[in-house]
């Protein structure tokens, strides 16, 4: 058994000060030391899968990360550690604990993820080993993990086992360095609506609605290279991007869908010298919802979330989504934006991205139409080359 002390300062003489997860009971001790060193830097995130894109950000900004869950939670994490973090060659240590290890008395819920945790890591190629339990074992772990990840760009697991991290209190005063947030702008009538959202929604019929494509245009030329990244959700919204301008200022995520929100995010905390605009979808943002709530607690001025609704999965033939029923802006300001716009005119947008910045993030959701420009291409150059080209321009290669 370590200290969580042990493995955290090892760690950060490496380069680790960000940390992202969910708690597992095994996890405790590490949460608690984190969140007591004013130094590191630890973001509670609503699901595993949020948590790996908010790391992949963080190595986007060129810094090491390390992010932490359960065994159960690696199904959660399948879909960004398959197409982001091994696409784009964007490395993690993950921290998975090994709940139902064969032999080892736990709970019904994870008698068969706990035998199929191995499986699982090999057959996503993430190469693991056992969590060190010794303390002049650690520094040899974490240098494999980094000499693989530096050499691969991908990730590298530790899978801990009951018992391996001596418990680490939490002193009562101490909470997680999230904003405070007022929740007075819900009104207690349900027929008064949700305030602090600003509605510039004008009725517009849906075929009279600006094109993803108008709005994109206006993007592109209201956010300057030098002090601006624009990460694309998957699917036409990215491809449309970079057919009407290939900048090196802009990312085009493929699939890892719902997780440009908080890929942005950690981008934006780890770069706060940086505007950083997340596009995002409807079917996408329905997808991973929990995200508002996390960019609410923990999102800094210089992020930007602009949802492009046009109440469809487009690029799949256009099935509906259940956007029309929710007020995305009334989620925002819910969950703590600083902001939050809902709009068809394109005009607005256009304010909307060249506004001072506030106190916390920004949100503003845009009704379009259905429809793409025929012939439409995909990106000629690779997910890698994007990444490594936007990384190069933000002078980190």
């Amino acid at each position: 058994m370590i200290e969580a002390r042990q493995f955290v300062e090892a760690a950060r003489e490496r380069g680790f000060d960000w940390y992202a997860g969910v708690p597992c009971s095994y996890l405790t001790p590490f949460i608690n030391y984190v969140l007591q060193d004013p130094s590191l830097h630890y973001v509670s995130m609503a699901n595993e899968g949020d948590a790996v894109a908010l790391i992949a950000g963080v190595a986007l900004a060129g810094k090491r990360g390390i992010t932490m869950m359960q065994n159960s939670g690696l199904g959660n994490a399948v879909s960004p550690l398959t197409s982001l973090t091994w696409t784009f060659r964007l490395p993690q240590l993950l921290i998975v604990t090994w709940r139902g290890q064969p032999g080892v008395a736990d709970e019904p819920q994870h008698a068969l993820m706990g035998p199929i945790t191995p499986a699982l890591l090999d057959t996503m190629e993430i190469p693991w080993e056992l969590f060190p339990t010794e303390a002049e074992a650690i520094a040899p772990a974490l240098e494999r993990a980094i000499a693989y990840m530096d050499t691969t760009g991908r990730p590298y697991a530790l899978v801990m086992q009951k018992g391996s991290v001596a418990p680490y209190a939490l002193k009562p005063a101490l909470k997680p360095a999230v904003k405070s947030v007022s929740v007075s702008g819900i009104a207690a009538h349900p027929d008064s609506g949700v305030s602090g959202v600003v509605s510039q929604l004008q009725g517009v019929e849906a075929a009279a609605r600006p094109s993803r494509h108008e709005v994109l245009q206006r993007v592109v030329a209201q956010t300057p290279l030098a002090s601006t990244v624009v990460l694309a959700s998957t699917g036409f919204c990215g491809r449309e991007l970079y057919a009407i301008d290939d900048r090196p200022n802009q990312l085009y995520m493929v699939g890892s869908m719902g997780c440009v929100v908080p890929f942005a995010l950690g981008l934006a905390l780890a770069r706060p010298d940086l505007r950083v605009v997340a596009l995002d979808g409807d079917g996408a943002a329905l997808m991973r919802m929990g995200a508002f709530a996390t960019v609410g607690a923990y999102g800094p001025s210089n992020l930007q979330h602009l949802l492009l609704d046009n109440s469809a999965h487009d690029s799949t033939g256009g099935q509906a989504t259940v956007s029309s029923q929710i007020s995305f802006g009334g989620v925002a300001s819910a969950c703590g934006y600083a902001a939050a716009l809902e709009t068809d005119q394109v005009a607005h947008i256009g304010t909307w991205l060249d506004a001072p910045p506030l106190a916390g993030p920004r949100f503003a959701r845009l009704l379009t139409r259905t429809g793409t420009p025929d012939d439409l291409p995909r990106p000629s150059i690779t997910p890698v080359e994007v990444k490594n080209r936007l990384m190069q321009h933000l002078g980190l290669t």
